[in-house]
């Protein structure tokens, strides 16, 4: 059970971070004056909730309950949102943040009485009370060689451990270069038992050639009979060879039962030497993957919290702010990210200091009245990219300047240029604000950024956003880090062999299946005609072997369709066409190969599960090259390969909990699996990839399309209507069973009473 609940909380983690960031987006549409979807806002607080009760933390599912009741009377018009409510709503969302980021030290934490308090208010029509700025000793942090003791000099805790674990966690401190030795050391492991496979090729053609010895003898002694009877004829006649021929059979008679002894014994150490090879395999994986996981953690674990202390900061000094958090996902070296963490905060507490206008201000400058900043954090190439965005006043060039002249940072004449004087605020000391206060006017915030990106081998920029605001950037080499990553085949050659190559996911703005129909032709280059925003497009499409330098090369066809990824560099588009499309993978990034190869092509290498490596392409690189023309020859149709088929379900839910749960259950029983979102997700993909899909899993209760109306499109659709469906829900009420069944469910089973074995068993008699 401790593993299953593990797991569901590792899930839940992921899951309420998903729903928390939809409400915050919604809660900006709406400040902004443009238009929000309540209706998923409400549905977001009911998963919430619902989600919170499956793995047991009433705490969250008290908030929740009152978010989904608030929401109920905006949906139903009864309740506007008013910044002041917005203000609660974001105090609720805050809160249970915390609570999950504190489950590790807090299992069973209690409800907060600030936010039941404020939202009672809201659900009630009483004053709300003002919200109290967190009393941790994040909300607040202040570092610097300045601070003093107090509460202003407080650090920023370190991230607490994973949230998914029940029990308490022992810590050791432990220096960095002896985790980066451990790694080196159990990769150079993995090097040297590759030498395995050789012992095991050996003892496999030994046992091949005792078994050929084997027949050879097997062929001698059919012929015993007949010598017997040759030898009994020669000792009849007096010939003394018939004794010598009676030797000879039984010594070939004893040669079969040694070789037979022998046979059996290598056949033996095969069998023992291949589980022995197994086992040390999987076991190494599982050392290397945590030996990995030592030096590398997800950025959430630094910077997860930062969200929430920003809004905190902004509560205390009465500050209206949206804060967003993108790429937290990243794996990144746990050193580096520590590194990072304190010029991240600085930058940070920037946006408050500098950025912040009144709400008079912004909104004659036609801005939401909260201020937006966003924390992004992604890999380019090999080089980690940290930004740190708001939608304030932006820089002031001529008092940054006049601040330069008089520090003497600035020599007499003309006046620098533009990013010259923007990279002035980056000095020691440097500040423009006009009193010294908890968060800024000791001129530290900045500098601080700039010298831990020169210690590591980086650089900070500071420029105007578009079209208002800051954008403080830090840009650093990244030694490893693990990121989604797109494994596609191609043949670079006619005749060769397809490799295998990597394309980060983050810019994938799709995958393509282009049809004869699909093609077309500008200034006499192909293109692809594909639907984007709603619209019509013609990108360019270019195939991944004539990009990487072989020379015009054909479009690979396979089953009359050109598969092509289709690749965001920038405001434009570009298909790069593969032999094949894999799959997405988590992977470990190292950098790219110092020789062989386009620098400008490639960004990284990964290692593959049999141990080969592949390289990862640099998606801006491909597009730049694409656009050179000329690279495409008349198509030809690629070589079949034929592979065994594994069946697949596809798992229709909007539970990032439950779609974690099902998947592992199916994939553990050997499954292959996907997974949507909704109705209308799934209905996509089917209409898209339905002939590799083998049975559908869907819940009911779903946004956009539910699982009766994803149901009643399959069946009505002729190239879907024989793919078995079994609708999985709670919604147990013998009307829906019924409803279910006759829309053509194959079965219907319900979560109340869940059984993996009865699912399992269902999926297995469809199939």
């Amino acid at each position: 059970m401790d593993d299953i609940r593990q797991l569901l909380l590792a899930a839940f983690d992921a899951e309420h971070r998903e729903h928390l960031a939809a409400i915050r987006a919604a809660l900006a549409e709406a400040e902004a004056g443009r238009p929000a979807d309540w209706n998923d806002v409400f549905r977001r607080a009911h998963s919430l909730k619902g989600a919170a009760r499956a793995v047991d933390l009433p705490a969250v599912e008290e908030v929740a309950h009152r978010l989904e009741a608030l929401f109920d009377r905006v949906v139903q018009g009864r309740t506007g949102l008013d910044r002041r409510t917005a203000g609660v709503v974001d105090l609720a969302l805050d809160r249970i943040e915390g609570l999950v980021a504190g489950l590790a030290g807090t299992p069973e934490p209690a409800a907060p009485a600030d936010a039941i308090a404020a939202l009672d208010a809201c659900l009630s029509g009483a004053p709300i009370p003002e919200a109290k700025p967190d009393a941790k000793p994040d909300s607040e942090p202040e570092i610097g060689p300045e601070s003093g003791p107090g509460p202003a000099a407080e650090r920023l805790p370190d991230p607490a451990p994973p949230t998914h674990q029940d029990h308490a966690v022992a810590y050791l401190r432990i220096a960095s270069d002896q985790v980066e030795s451990l790694s080196k050391a159990v990769h150079d492991l993995t090097a040297v038992l590759q030498g395995q496979e050789a012992i095991g090729g050996a003892v496999a053609g030994l046992e091949s050639g005792a078994r050929s010895l084997r027949r050879s003898v097997d062929t001698v002694q059919g012929r015993t009979g007949e010598m017997v009877a040759l030898a009994r004829r020669l000792r009849e006649a007096g010939d003394p060879a018939g004794i010598a021929l009676d030797g000879f059979v039984d010594r070939v008679r004893r040669l079969d039962g040694d070789l037979r002894s022998v046979i059996r014994g290598i056949s033996g150490l095969a069998r023992v030497q291949s589980r022995s090879t197994g086992a040390v395999d999987t076991a190494l994986r599982r050392l290397r993957d945590d030996a990995d996981r030592l030096l590398l953690v997800p950025a959430e674990t630094v910077f997860g919290g930062y969200g929430r202390m920003v809004r905190e900061i902004a509560r205390e000094a009465g500050l209206a702010v949206e804060v967003r958090l993108h790429g937290l996902d990243l794996q990144v070296d746990r050193g580096l990210l520590q590194a990072l963490k304190d010029p991240v905060l600085h930058a940070l507490r920037n946006t408050i200091s500098h950025g912040a206008e009144s709400p008079e201000a912004r909104r004659e400058a036609g801005k939401p009245e909260a201020l937006s900043v966003t924390l992004s954090v992604a890999s380019k190439g090999s080089q980690l990219v940290v930004t740190v965005r708001d939608d304030g006043r932006g820089p002031d060039l001529a008092r940054i300047l006049e601040t330069g002249r008089r520090q003497g940072l600035v020599p007499p004449g003309p006046d620098p240029g533009r990013d010259e004087v923007l990279d002035l605020v980056f000095a020691p000391g440097f500040s423009t604000a006009t009193a010294v206060d908890r968060i800024a006017g000791r001129g530290m915030g900045l500098s601080v950024v700039a010298e831990a990106a020169r210690t590591l081998r980086g650089r900070a920029s500071l420029r105007p956003a578009e079209p208002h605001g800051t954008e403080v950037t830090i840009t650093v080499p990244l030694s490893a880090a693990r990121q989604p990553v797109l494994l596609v085949e191609a043949a670079l050659r006619p005749g060769e062999a397809p490799q295998t190559f990597g394309l980060p996911s983050g810019a994938i703005a799709g995958l393509l299946r282009l049809t004869e129909r699909d093609l077309a032709s500008v200034a006499g280059e192909p293109a692809a005609r594909i639907k984007q925003g709603g619209r019509d497009v013609v990108v360019p499409l270019v195939p991944l072997a004539s990009l990487l330098g072989s020379g015009v090369a054909p479009l690979p066809l396979r089953d009359g369709l050109v598969r092509a990824v289709l690749l965001r560099c920038g405001p434009s588009l570009c298909a790069v066409a593969v032999d094949r499309l894999l799959d997405v993978r988590v992977l470990l990034v190292g950098p790219a190969p110092p020789f062989g190869g386009d620098s400008a092509l490639m960004s990284g290498t990964v290692m593959l599960a049999d141990e080969t490596p592949a390289l990862v392409l640099d998606p801006e690189g491909l597009c730049v090259r694409a656009r050179t023309g000329g690279l495409v020859a008349a198509p030809v149709a690629a070589p079949e390969r034929r592979a065994t088929r594994v069946p697949t379900v596809l798992v229709v839910d909007d539970s990032i909990t439950t779609r974690t749960l099902e998947k592992s259950i199916l994939e553990a029983h050997g499954y292959r699996v996907f997974v949507c979102v909704d109705g209308q997700d799934a209905l996509d993909r089917l209409r898209r990839d339905g002939a590799d899909v083998d049975l559908v899993v869907a819940d009911v209760e779903m946004p956009r399309l539910d699982g009766f109306g994803l149901l009643q499109a399959v069946k009505a659709d002729p190239g879907l209507t024989r793919l078995p469906v079994i609708l999985m829900t709670s919604r147990g009420d013998p009307a829906d069973i019924r409803r279910g069944l006759d829309l053509g469910a194959d079965a219907y089973i319900t979560k109340q009473k869940f059984d993996q074995r009865e699912l399992l068993d269902t999926i297995g008699q469809l199939l």
